[in-house]
């Protein structure tokens, strides 16, 4: 009877409860069969709209800060009550934890209060753990088979690469030892030096592809594809590790570690799968679409940014190349070089579209000459004769630092708060990092926000008309459901209106979707 009580009030919504990290719980319970609703406050997600810079959002981190308070040793560090908690001492030390997550809970109200962050915590953060919650319980299936068949493929690359590196070098090193990387490249071989570092010279990716253009010797190259093809290998393994027993693969997602807003993902990181490469693809091959399901849908926005920045710049220019119906980066590039749109040529448009995408993120004209391998002067012409199109971009990311070093923050469209101290450091590096985060916080903040904003809307509309179809994943913006038999067509109408219509931008928002038997055939 007591536990049918105790479920009974952790499902009556009228009943509000404080929770550190609300989404565990949530997922702890349910395999209990128990649904958590009425939850109004999150100590972990509050303390992350607050600051969302800090290192940790342990309950104990957050006692001693705002509460003045240690908490006992036996405590749990993620804030979750363990069940069947009898001994004294380890009761006691849950009432203390309780007591202090209901304390940080009134504390917090204050706090979200002051920086405008009450109405995310209730309206966005909230409702998105408790999907995320269902989303990583409902997982998404694996094909182990194509999954453990990638793993031998890239091992076997692996231990390719290594023979040809011996051959190049003529004797076998360890490949992982930068000491002796560095003896073979500058001693032995004797190749052009890169940058200076503690230990020697730098052999990072950057430093290897600059050598493999500057030398015909194949050994930076040969390193370059022997360190891609590990990290691949090590991704599917560990994508293979996480397979399980109803064969499905359950990440967790993360609320509170990128600053912008964003989600991310643990056990395994679905963020670490390449999107454009071909090996990526492959890998995105092996999630599938589950027993008793059809296929697998995805969607997303396309160029999300690039639109954020046309709304906060209220750039005409911009906006007009949006809603013209024509190819945006075409259309940018034939105003910036001032040619007739049928003249783009594609090497204007790559340049463009990495100087649009550039923007977004604070690139430098020497970030941009990098990027294109062009000279930094044509660079500098390049950005110069864009921002001349383009005014309103110009004096919008101008706005934006100054802005944010009087106040000492940027916000989102929806208020989202990210604190840049090191805007005013006397520190030119520091300072310049903070200035390219305060340009890109707003941008892609928003963005994260709009998704979340669109990811909850599909969830309600797909509840409410009680559709067997669901939500799985959400990697890079992009929404990853499960469709069930029939329901193909009613589902993609529901996302693309729902998701077109999630939040209304100057320059609109545009829905890309596609569906197939594995996440890779529905890529749009």
């Amino acid at each position: 009877a007591d536990e049918n009580a105790w479920a009974a009030w952790l499902a009556a919504a009228a009943r509000p409860k404080v929770f550190h990290n609300a989404k565990g719980a949530m997922r702890v319970f349910a395999e209990h069969g128990w649904t958590i609703e009425g939850v109004t406050m999150d100590t972990a997600l509050a303390a992350y709209l607050v600051k969302p810079g800090r290192r940790s959002f342990d309950l104990d981190a957050l006692s001693t800060e705002y509460l003045h308070r240690e908490l006992a040793p036996a405590a749990a560090a993620d804030g979750q009550l363990a069940f069947g908690a009898d001994d004294g001492a380890e009761a006691e030390a849950l009432m203390i934890q309780a007591r202090a997550i209901l304390d940080l809970g009134e504390a917090f109200e204050g706090r979200l209060q002051e920086v405008g962050a009450a109405d995310l915590l209730r309206d966005m953060e909230l409702p998105t753990s408790a999907l995320l919650a269902r989303m990583e319980r409902n997982g998404i299936a694996a094909d182990r088979a194509h999954l453990e068949a990638m793993e031998q493929m890239f091992a076997g690359a692996v231990q390719q690469a290594v023979k040809e590196a011996h051959a190049a070098a003529g004797h076998e090193f360890n490949l992982g030892s930068p000491k002796q990387l560095q003896e073979v490249l500058f001693g032995e071989l004797a190749l052009p030096r890169t940058k200076k570092t503690k230990t020697g010279y730098t052999t990072d990716a950057d430093a290897l592809a600059w050598l493999a253009g500057q030398t015909d010797n194949e050994l930076p190259v040969i390193m370059l594809r022997h360190r891609e093809q590990a990290k691949l290998r090590v991704t599917v393994e560990g994508l293979i590790k996480t397979v399980a027993a109803d064969s499905r693969i359950h990440t967790t997602f993360n609320q509170t570690v990128a600053a912008t807003g964003r989600l991310s993902s643990t056990d395994p990181n679905l963020q670490n799968i390449p999107v454009r490469t071909d090996e990526g693809r492959a890998i995105r091959r092996g999630f599938v679409v589950g027993e008793g399901f059809e296929s697998l849908m995805t969607a997303d926005y396309s160029q999300i940014e690039l639109r954020v920045m046309a709304h906060l710049s209220e750039d005409e220019g911009l906006i007009e190349a949006f809603t013209s119906g024509e190819d945006l980066h075409n259309t940018v590039a034939s105003q910036v070089f001032d040619v007739d749109r049928s003249a783009v040529d594609a090497e204007m448009r790559r340049k463009i579209k990495a100087m649009s995408y550039g923007l977004a993120y604070g690139l430098s004209a020497f970030g941009l000459s990098q990027q294109l391998n062009i000279d930094a002067g044509e660079a500098r012409v390049l950005m110069d004769t864009y921002f001349e199109r383009f005014g309103g971009v110009r004096d919008y990311l101008r706005r934006v630092v100054d802005e944010a070093r009087a106040t000492g923050f940027t916000a989102t469209l929806f208020g989202r708060r990210r604190y840049l101290p090191d805007l005013n450091s006397d520190n030119r590096q520091r300072r310049e990092a903070a200035e390219r985060m305060a340009l890109n916080a707003p941008i892609q903040g928003t963005a994260a926000d709009i998704v979340k904003i669109a990811m909850l809307r599909v969830d309600a509309a797909l509840r409410e008309t009680e559709l067997k179809s669901r939500m799985l994943l959400q990697v890079h913006d992009e929404i990853v459901l499960e469709i069930a038999p029939g329901e193909r067509d009613r589902v993609e109408s529901l996302l693309r209106d729902q998701m077109s219509n999630a939040v209304h931008l100057r320059a609109p928002l545009d829905v890309s979707v596609g569906v197939g038997p594995d996440w890779e055939s529905a890529a749009h």
